[in-house]
């Protein structure tokens, strides 16, 4: 057993497909261990001014990770890092010591700051707090600070693992970063209390670091100090670097400007948001994320070489399967988002309020599923041809209407008005306190799917024409089958409410996962029908997965 997975651990996964599954696996079971997380959070303290302040404190660690930690990305480094182990390994490994070199002083100056002025900056993240409160996040945050230093690490050592293909041990380093954050969760929040689920965090993000070293130790690239650095090569990672993390840093601040904004509506409004973000993230880590990861070192590699039409036709591809799987799971999510969030999360302190509030805010946020996906694609394919101002632009005038939106929303959004009953009864949520909050996520959706929308046209139009023809029959054959999906889950609920105890956890269930299952199977005789050629892939794959390959008679294998 262990040498299985010492070999799985040291393997090169060099196939799109087959690495994208390995990703897509190890995110499912990431994603698993972050819902189990979210549960025990939702269990404990429900949607409540505790679990508001819990976080609240990741926000400005989390914008100084994107801000610093992000240079040091594989999306930065990737490219880089190939070109110079095709000229050796020294020159590689002289390289990546002076990524480190720089990294590190940087990432130590900007925490120094960032922890001298975090209690000048909490008043602007958390508005709504009380003095008393934001002294809390001050804290908090603080010690949070570690956790960017490390996981600003494990990325700069991730680039090294996806350059070498060795995609095992990334996809599993997320996997142990949640797991360090329920140990917190268990057993340090028993005795340290909220600080002892900060510092399961910081647990999470130093296993995320150490699985990684034993494929840089056996490869020869651990990094280490430099003592003279080759500024060449630093600013030209840092030309390519810094529009990425700026486009990253205004992501990231339009979300910390949307907490800020729910910090403002009512207690319990930020977890409320964070929950139906971190539901929404579920699918896009296991099929968005893990196909865009995948793509990436042979979109570089392919550009690099000049095998341009190559370049178009695997983005292409990485697009096709990332829509195709993508829009069922809309579907799906907005038809049994109420189970979804119940079963999930609806425990202890969560009642039914947070239940409905959160479910709305699943299915706002869920409707730009595909549109997240593509971006993550679209932005690395990008980054492959070392042209990383268009995306920053991009990025920058859609998360500017994301805040726009966000702001007019919240300022003009009233029960009583015409848009606030429509709002309220489409997602049942008429007369719950703080019903507001699912405006953020609404704003975040229209902005992110402009987004999507700009990337495809302006990819489309200078590195992959034809793109959108080559697409189309995949994308109505994925949705014909998301309508089959959608409605018959839509009324497999409303037959198996008559069967089962909606009160229950068990009758939610029940009803929610034999209504999936129904739409599933719908879905799937839509795509046997018309005869789908990404189905009949995975068909074909899962047959030999799970099925042995023809017997070989003796002396068969001297024809061949």
């Amino acid at each position: 057993m262990v040498n299985r997975f010492l070999k799985l651990f040291h393997r090169d996964w060099s196939g799109l497909h087959e690495a994208a599954y390995l990703l897509g696996t190890f995110a499912l079971l990431s994603q698993i261990l972050g819902l189990v997380r979210d549960r025990l959070l939702a269990h404990s303290f429900g949607a409540s001014h505790l679990l508001d302040m819990y976080y609240a404190s990741f926000r400005i660690p989390d914008l100084l990770f994107v801000s610093i930690a992000s240079f040091a990305s594989a999306t930065a480094i990737v490219p880089f890092f190939i070109e110079k182990i095709n000229k050796g390994h020294d020159e590689a490994k002289k390289f990546l010591n002076d990524i480190f070199t720089l990294f590190f002083v940087a990432m130590a100056v900007a925490s120094l700051i960032a922890f001298v002025l975090m209690p000048v900056l909490a008043p602007y993240v958390v508005p709504g707090f009380s003095t008393a409160d934001q002294s809390e996040v001050v804290f908090l945050a603080r010690v949070l600070l570690l956790s960017p230093f490390l996981l600003g690490l494990s990325n700069l050592v991730g680039s090294i693992t996806q350059s070498v293909n060795k995609f095992f041990v990334f996809a599993l380093s997320p996997v142990l970063y949640n797991l360090g954050i329920i140990i917190g969760i268990i057993f340090l929040y028993p005795m340290f209390g909220i600080l002892g689920m900060i510092l399961g965090v910081v647990i999470g993000a130093l296993f995320h670091l150490a699985i990684q070293l034993p494929v840089i130790l056996k490869e020869d690239f651990l990094p280490r100090f430099s003592a003279s650095v080759d500024w060449k090569n630093v600013k030209r990672v840092t030309l390519l670097s810094l529009p990425r993390t700026l486009a990253m840093s205004i992501n990231n601040i339009s979300v910390l400007l949307l907490i800020t904004f729910a910090s403002l509506i009512s207690v319990g409004s930020i977890s409320i948001f964070q929950f139906a973000y971190n539901l929404q993230s579920v699918p896009l880590s296991i099929i968005g994320v893990s196909y865009s990861v995948a793509a990436f070192p042979t979109m570089a590699r392919l550009f690099s070489n000049g095998e341009k039409r190559k370049f178009a036709e695997h983005i292409t591809n990485a697009a096709k399967h990332i829509i195709f799987w993508s829009l069922p799971v809309i579907f799906l999510f907005i038809v049994l988002r109420a189970q979804i969030v119940r079963v999930i999360l609806g425990s202890g302190r969560f009642n039914w309020d947070d239940t409905r509030l959160t479910a709305a805010s699943l299915a706002l946020f869920t409707i730009s599923l595909v549109a997240q996906g593509l971006i993550l694609l679209f932005t690395r394919g990008y980054y492959a041809t070392g042209n990383t101002k268009k995306p920053l632009v991009m990025n920058f005038l859609c998360a500017t209407l994301i805040i726009a939106l966000a702001y007019f929303f919240t300022h003009s959004y009233s029960a009583q008005n015409s848009f606030g009953v429509f709002l309220e009864s489409t997602l049942k949520i008429n007369g719950i306190v703080g019903a507001g909050v699912v405006l953020l996520p609404l704003a975040y959706s229209i902005g992110t799917i402009l987004n999507a929308v700009l990337h495809w046209v302006m990819f489309e139009r200078e590195f992959a024409e034809g793109m959108t023809r080559n697409i189309s029959r995949s994308v109505w054959h994925s949705f014909l089958a998301s309508i089959a999906m959608g409605a018959v889950a839509y009324e497999g609920l409303n037959f198996f409410a008559l069967m089962f105890d909606k009160n229950k956890f068990l009758g939610v269930f029940l009803q929610g996962f034999l209504s999936g299952i129904l739409g599933i199977a719908a879905g799937v005789l839509v795509l046997i029908f018309i005869k789908n050629p990404e189905f009949e892939t995975v068909r074909i794959a899962m047959r030999h997965k799970f099925w042995k390959a023809k017997t070989v008679s003796p002396g068969q294998e001297d024809l061949s």
